[in-house]
């Protein structure tokens, strides 16, 4: 018996399946996460290494090196690429595609271990970490208050950090900027010299005295009591009395020789909101949250703050969730209106609307049974997972329509409802089952593809071969039940239909009857002007090839996220001063020029910084991001001694290069620093002097990027 037969025979069975699917699909449909693109991980570790206060090439040879020499003995590695800086070491080892990364972590933890002996005594020890682009944050909060920067950074950290860190699916609240308190202790050396003291004797006779010590237990009746000595300082006062040495019977105390004061730690960056002094706090989710519920919930939260703390002001200065609903909503509207479009012209053809709604019943099944699929197989649904389904919605209904066609050419010659359904599905399932496998096998090769392009478009290959496989089933089973008791020819609808929507359907067979014979008429001409017809094609396929120059080429498509970035340097060991004064007349030029800002953040940092413009929707300004972007450029110029660059935000821009989001990167390597920056100098100016071609200047005019 066939599945046809058994569905026909069974019509009770197969709604009650069908109804299942569809639940357990809706159920799946609301438990999915949303996120912009799948989950991807880069197969790279990065070992990071810091020793404080030594200079980038001490650095290299006594921290970089040793380490690099371990790493590349092990398994699988690719590439080795590291930067040396003051204080701090940066390693990163590139695996192939398909690493298992937590393998690889501990092949380069054992490795560490081993070349620890060979590392300075006095430097941390090295961490490694994962690149995980769902670890990125998923928003940032800005903060600005009128309050003393300590007291500012301290509300932060004491009452407000826990309060978003307990939002459901937040990882993490890390703080940027604002100023932390810092007791200083600041020597005169003459009287270091009078009293025969050093530095040293000072900071160990500070860390003896600033200490809890456990006294061990006190047994006194039936109780027994834990004793410890409390010696941690609880004011400036029990600093300054600290004894640092005594001398023929007289303390010398650290106030004799020092000046005792509550300050706060050196600022290395300047953080602000709008144009006031403010801090950052960068929110990332849990792997696997729904990024659009957590930016949502975390939203909520900071409503409720600013009405607890009047003092304070909490704006969203990056919010991904709200690019990610625009991405879904506009696929998800695509895939509607193509779904109801595939109907109506679905109807137009049939002119029965019967028949239509029989074979549009394998849209929504289909989709939603994938949806399911999605949920148990751990995908989120993003722009490749959704895009595919709207891809495939049009061939969702091929299988449905040839079923249907067939059953019906039983139905006109008088075959019974039943008997027509069965004979008109067991005729043509061997054709529908080809032509879906032939479809489907398509996409089997992407299953193979290796790298990023490969873990992108896998759950795209999924997700449509999936849902054409669904469609199969629903042609083979639903199809034949439906139309075993709703399907009536164009005979039984003329015997009892003689109103308008009867003449509505004579005129209709009319129009299409015409089209078809002016297709005869056109085809006739085709064969008789066979020349002709290939010359005309061979052309059409001439231009095209030469007109494929003139396509940018990149990885990811260009978005307008609603956000331009300015970042600007300056000379190496520029004071963070003249840093900030530089980044005052960015701000201004910006705030002058850009009438559609929403909110602004700069950061200073050394040698420069940057300036993070958030803009009106797109829907509310005329100027795309990128025209903001390249206008901002052309006035960025007249500041001396700065060097700007500006660009748009896009909404996949981590998508191009994660180590980079420059377009193009040029490597020079050496073992020599004087040579490679003669070499890149020189490099420089070439690049500063190569034309743009005609064909670039196009593309930039029609804002179009290549690669």
């Amino acid at each position: 018996m066939s599945l046809g037969e058994r569905s026909v025979n069974r019509p009770v069975l197969t709604f009650v399946i069908f109804l299942i699917v569809i639940i357990l699909g809706a159920v799946s449909l609301s438990r999915l996460s949303i996120d912009l693109m799948p989950e991807i991980t880069y197969p790279t570790i990065t070992v990071f290494s810091n020793y404080g206060n030594v200079g980038p090439q001490e650095i290299e040879e006594m921290v970089t090196r040793p380490i690099e020499e371990s790493l590349s003995a092990v398994s699988g590695v690719e590439t080795i690429t590291s930067s040396s800086g003051e204080g701090e070491s940066r390693i990163r080892v590139s695996f192939a595609w398909g690493s298992d990364l937590d393998v690889a972590a501990n092949d380069i933890r054992d490795r560490l271990d081993r070349s620890i002996r060979r590392l300075p005594d006095d430097m941390d020890k090295p961490t490694i970490r994962k690149f995980d682009m769902s670890a990125a944050p998923v928003m940032e909060i800005g903060v600005s208050s009128e309050l003393n920067p300590i007291e500012l950074r301290k509300i932060i950290d004491d009452q407000i950090k826990y309060r978003l860190e307990r939002v459901p699916g937040v990882a993490s609240a890390d703080i940027r900027g604002g100023l932390n308190r810092e007791i200083h202790v600041e020597f005169e050396s003459s009287k270091l010299k009078a009293y025969g003291l050093s530095i040293d004797d000072i900071i160990s006779s500070l860390k003896k005295d600033n200490q809890n010590i456990p006294a061990g237990d006190f047994e006194k009746g039936t109780s027994t009591v834990l004793i410890r000595t409390l010696g941690e300082f609880k004011s400036l006062e029990e600093i300054g009395n600290t004894v640092v040495k005594v001398t023929n019977g007289t303390q010398i105390r650290v106030r004799d020789i020092s000046t005792v004061s509550d300050s706060w730690e050196e600022a290395n960056q300047i953080i602000r909101i709008n144009g006031r002094a403010g801090l950052t706090i960068s929110i990332s989710k849990q792997s696997g949250a729904n990024t659009v519920n957590v930016v949502d919930a975390v939203n909520k939260e900071i409503e409720s703050i600013n009405k607890d703390f009047t003092q304070l002001k909490l704006v969203t200065l990056f919010d991904s969730a709200k690019y990610i609903k625009q991405s879904i909503s506009s696929i998800s509207m695509s895939a509607i209106w193509g779904g109801l479009l595939a109907v109506l012209i679905l109807f137009l053809f049939l002119r029965n609307a019967a028949s239509t709604f029989i074979i549009a019943t394998a849209i929504p099944i289909s989709i939603i049974a994938t949806f399911g699929l999605m949920y148990f197989g751990g995908f989120t649904l993003n722009t490749i997972t959704f895009g595919g389904l709207a891809l495939g919605v049009g061939m969702l209904l091929d299988s449905s329509i040839v079923v249907l066609e067939n059953i019906y050419r039983h139905r006109e010659s008088g075959t019974p409802l039943k008997e027509s359904a069965i004979e008109g599905a067991n005729e043509v399932w061997s054709a529908i089952l080809s032509s879906t496998l032939t479809t489907v096998v398509v996409f089997f090769p992407v299953i193979f593809v290796r790298g990023m392009s490969g873990i992108i478009f896998k759950q795209m290959a999924y997700v449509v071969s999936f849902a054409l496989l669904c469609s199969l089933i629903v042609a083979l089973t639903l199809i034949p039940m439906l139309s075993s008791k709703f399907l009536h020819t164009e005979k039984e609808i003329s015997k009892k239909d003689r109103s308008f929507k009867r003449k509505i359907y004579t005129a209709s067979g009319k129009f299409f009857n015409s089209i078809e014979n002016r297709y005869k008429i056109f085809l006739k001409w085709s064969l008789n002007n066979r020349k002709k017809v290939v010359l005309t094609l061979g052309s059409l396929l001439v231009t095209a090839v030469i007109l494929l120059q003139f396509i940018g080429v990149e990885l990811m498509p260009t978005t307008d996220q609603g956000e331009v970035r300015v970042s600007f340097e300056m000379a190496v060991g520029t004071k963070l001063e003249l840093i900030d004064a530089a980044s005052l007349k960015i701000e201004k030029i910006i705030n002058d020029n850009v009438p559609e800002i929403v909110s602004t953040m700069t950061r200073i940092e050394s040698d420069g910084g940057n300036v993070r413009v958030r803009l009106l929707s797109r829907s509310e300004r005329d100027r795309s991001s990128d025209q903001i972007a390249n206008d901002l450029r052309k006035v960025l110029k007249g500041i001396a001694g700065v060097t700007i660059r500006t660009r748009a935000g896009g909404g996949m821009f981590m998508m191009r290069n994660h180590s980079s989001s420059n377009a193009l990167s040029v490597e020079i390597r050496g073992y020599d620093l004087k040579t490679a920056q003669e070499l890149a100098s020189a490099v420089e100016e070439k690049i500063k002097k190569v034309e743009v071609s005609p064909i670039r200047k196009f593309q930039e005019r029609k804002g179009i990027r290549s690669r």
